[in-house]
């Protein structure tokens, strides 16, 4: 579905990322692991054509993607549950929510828009009974659960998850990991940037190893799980 090929980037003359290749295919949850400073989000950001691929290739579903603009990617199947959730917190639960229809707003029925905004409401119950609260007045997980729900709005084929459990108290982590399981039962397709190995390898068939901008290891989660330098860095084993 997704492959990112040889792709470079950077914030002017500082390279960031350095020749990085990835794939994710239909129906999986991949995670990217790496320490901060890595490049995680800079390849998030890459994919979402936030930043220019210099040199590389974006594919999605068989189409070059690499020139298009951000909205484009939206309208093609492609959303992004951003690091920080980014959240407009004077807007309410539900207007929040609204807004991640705005891609694709004048070719969505106002039916569809309904069920999409029901749809949201059953996956992330707590949205429901917060619907007109303020989104600054949420707590952490309950803001990520927003930000989970705005992105689905554009009912994408593939969800990128930029440091989903930041900043989360691990009953809460257990409450989106939930979710992400969920998603994946319904077909959704996750590519998903974390430094919390030990809950994102529990998620994700495969996952990548991101260190200073390169690609260093490409494993089955079990496999990497399993790998010692990874149970020593990342898991503190």
């Amino acid at each position: 579905m997704l492959e990112v090929r040889n792709v470079s980037t950077g914030y002017g003359a500082i390279k960031v990322l350095h020749d990085v290749s990835i794939h994710v295919d239909k129906g999986e949850t991949v995670v990217i692991l790496g320490p901060n400073g890595a490049g995680k989000s800079t390849l998030i950001r890459t994919i979402s054509r936030l930043m220019p691929c210099n040199p590389g290739q974006i594919m999605f579903n068989g189409k070059d993607i690499t020139g298009l603009s951000t909205e484009e990617l939206v309208q093609l199947g492609i959303a992004q549950v951003p690091e920080g959730r980014r959240l407009f917190r004077t807007l309410t639960v539900y207007e929040n929510l609204f807004l991640g229809l705005y891609a694709n707003y004048d070719h969505t029925t106002a039916k569809r828009k309904e069920e999409l905004i029901n749809f949201a409401f059953d996956l992330l119950p707590i949205l429901k009974e917060r619907r007109n609260q303020m989104a600054g007045t949420l707590s952490g997980g309950e803001q990520q659960q927003l930000a989970i729900g705005r992105a689905l709005m554009a009912e994408p084929q593939l969800v990128l998850m930029d440091e989903p459990f930041l900043g989360l108290a691990p009953l809460v982590i257990n409450t989106i990991c939930d979710v992400v399981n969920q998603l994946r039962a319904q077909g959704k397709t996750i590519l998903m940037v974390e430094q919390n190995a030990r809950a994102s390898l529990k998620l994700a068939q495969r996952a990548y190893l991101l260190e200073l901008g390169r690609i260093v290891a490409e494993k089955k989660s079990e496999e990497l799980k399993d790998d010692e330098y990874v149970r020593a860095v990342y898991l503190g084993k």
